[in-house]
């Protein structure tokens, strides 16, 4: 499809000047442009876009007859089902939440599936209120495609730097005082290992690419030309990440940031321990959040019992039954060191030391979390990572 390089254009209405259509789909995204989303809510759940909101003109009942009409009788038949549907005091009211959302955000847009017939309809009847709103040409289709384009393009056109290290080395922290870092497992909501799970589910793949490639656009807009990201596997949690991109990853070089075994542990306690259990606490109350929480971090040992082996699992398992415990009665947390450590001596560093050893080759950086944050941001930093002392339009 390309980059659509048009702009909105301004038409008149009723002697003013208003905005018109637009396929100016960068401006939309960089710009964090309002969106009303006028799709059946099925539609909104499987793919949207993060500034989008989903009042739709018929609801997924209402779709699915109208859907049935036009197979069997056509367009026109399934056009007159659908303003019989959607009529008096059902249209009012749908009316009024378009309207209250055009008030609200006048520089916004609304679009439909294709940017055809919903948004025009929904259009029209504004247009009848007196509330002259523009659509998107092309509606979520080609919007969604604009995104997918773009990620593709810099794949193949950025430099991408991964930050490599052993479980607990606190990369994502790094990543997220690197301007050009972009946060995989922040955008899939996933800390990416066994027990990455957070208390909110994670988006689904089409809401994890669209907010990845916004970001990314974003960036390159900002002016940097290339990218530090984490080394992952091509799944972090269900969340896939674009073959485009992660083939690109394979072939990037590497910094490998370094820490000490303990600060590592401190560290993972924090995340997965502290952290999570505030979580699960601060959405389902003390009690309930807590058993959540437990009931998480067993799960999240018992998908390792097949790597681990029964009897180290049935070791760690004690261990941090016997932590949990601790911290329901006294509220201490001392005791998931043990469990942590153990898990990660006997499991994750023999593994990570494996993974390091096959990508040697790549490695170009090894060092201290300042070191690696000084090379990333100043000395060895590469022109091409740094932004320009100008605004890029």
């Amino acid at each position: 499809m390309g980059r659509p390089h048009s702009t909105h254009r301004y038409v008149p209405l009723g002697g003013c000047m208003m905005r018109g259509d637009t396929t100016n789909f960068r401006e939309l995204f960089l710009g964090d442009l309002p969106l009303l989303d006028v799709r059946a809510p099925i539609e909104f759940h499987k793919g949207a876009f993060p500034q989008a909101v989903n009042l739709p003109l018929m609801t997924d009942a209402e779709r699915h007859e109208v859907g049935i009409r036009y197979k069997r009788q056509g367009q026109a038949a399934a056009l007159a089902l659908g303003h019989s549907l959607v009529a008096d005091e059902v249209r009012a009211a749908r009316l009024a939440g378009w309207m209250a959302f055009a008030a609200a955000n006048p520089k916004g847009y609304v679009y439909c599936f294709r940017g055809g017939l919903r948004s025009s309809i929904v259009q029209q009847w504004l247009n009848e209120a007196g509330v002259a709103y523009p659509k998107v040409a092309g509606g979520y289709k080609a919007m969604r495609q604009f995104l997918i384009d773009q990620l593709e393009q810099a794949a193949a056109e950025c430099k991408l730097m991964v930050l490599g290290g052993m479980t607990g080395t606190g990369k994502t922290d790094v990543l997220q005082q690197v301007p050009y870092g972009l946060d995989l497992e922040g955008h899939a909501h996933h800390r990416g290992s066994s027990f990455g799970k957070h208390a909110l589910g994670q988006p689904v793949q089409i809401d994890f690419e669209n907010r990845l490639s916004i970001d990314i656009l974003k960036k390159r807009a900002a002016g940097y030309e290339g990218l530090v990201l984490e080394d992952e596997s091509r799944m972090i949690g269900s969340c896939s990440l674009p073959l485009p991109l992660y083939q690109a990853m394979q072939h990037a070089p590497i910094v490998w940031l370094e820490d000490s075994f303990d600060q590592r542990v401190e560290r993972i306690l924090r995340d997965y321990v502290v952290d999570l259990c505030a979580e699960y606490t601060g959405l389902f109350g003390e009690d309930a959040g807590f058993e959540q929480f437990a009931q998480r971090l067993r799960c999240s040992l018992d998908k390792l019992v097949r790597r681990l082996g029964a009897e180290r699992h049935q070791r760690l398992a004690a261990l941090m039954d016997a932590a949990l415990l601790s911290q329901s009665r006294r509220g201490a947390i001392d005791a998931h060191r043990a469990w942590i450590s153990a898990l990660l001596s006997e499991y994750y560093d023999p593994m990570y030391v494996y993974q390091r050893g096959l990508k040697a080759s790549r490695i170009v950086l090894v060092g201290s979390r300042h070191e690696v944050l000084q090379a990333l941001r100043e000395n060895a930093l590469p022109a091409w990572h740094r932004a320009p002392n100008r605004s890029v339009s």
